[in-house]
């Protein structure tokens, strides 16, 4: 299994503090941002990871992460993602790398208290499809959520009003080979954007995804709260 961190975007939510770096290059506590999901796929046992930037500041990962020895890893790979256009987009540029083999995707700025190599092993043995993660969440409405009923999950909802589940779809994702066809195949959201829900939804559709519950605490740090919360969370971690 191979491992894609997507760390493109343009942070606007972080302005003014992403006038000057890229977003997931941003500390929380004492490592920049993009250095949590890189240890995490690291830690689940993926050593072949490629990172997908853009911006005026994509030169800033190769100097930061070099050739990933620092990580004991032979070397880490980049793509450049030109513009926005969703996360399935992005993940798009790293079709050549995948290859014919499984990915396990991280949004760059996710961070998690604990591991998902269980949730990889588990991916393994799945025959095809895709794998989700989610997680309790307070404030479901800023995120893809899910709709579960008797047990079964039934649909995502992307950033619903009313979300009908306290349940979010996490940064981390694990896809077989079809996610490429099908992000060929969707069309731009209202937001102008290729949704990675949609991804799902597909796969949901098919009978083909999974879905599992994240132990511990997560957050992403896109925003200042989320960003603080994020600090502070590995803070206390790390007493």
């Amino acid at each position: 299994m191979k491992g894609v961190i997507l760390a493109g975007g343009t942070g606007s939510r972080l302005s003014p503090l992403t006038k000057i770096t890229n977003k997931h290059l941003l500390p929380v506590f004492n490592k920049p941002m993009v250095y949590y999901p890189l240890e995490t796929l690291i830690e689940a046992g993926i050593t072949e990871i490629m990172i997908v930037t853009g911006g005026v500041y994509a030169g800033e990962f190769l100097r930061l992460l070099g050739n990933g020895s620092e990580f004991g890893l032979k070397h880490i790979h980049y793509t450049y993602q030109k513009g926005e256009g969703g996360i399935a987009a992005a993940l798009k540029l790293a079709e050549d790398f995948a290859g014919k083999d499984k990915l396990a995707v991280m949004l760059g700025d996710n961070i998690i208290e604990g591991s998902i190599s269980r949730f990889a092993a588990a991916y393994e043995k799945q025959e095809k499809g895709a794998k989700i993660i989610l997680k309790e969440v307070p404030h479901p409405e800023r995120f893809g959520c899910a709709r579960i009923r008797n047990g079964k999950l039934v649909k995502i909802i992307e950033k619903p009003k009313t979300p009908p589940s306290n349940y979010a779809v996490t940064g981390i994702y694990f896809y077989d080979r079809q996610v490429f066809e099908i992000i060929r195949h969707l069309k731009p959201s209202g937001r102008g954007e290729m949704e990675i829900t949609d991804v799902n939804n597909w796969y949901l559709n098919k009978g083909e995804l999974t879905f599992d519950f994240l132990k511990g605490w997560w957050t992403d740090a896109g925003t200042f709260e989320s960003l603080l919360t994020a600090n502070n969370l590995v803070a206390k971690k790390k007493r």
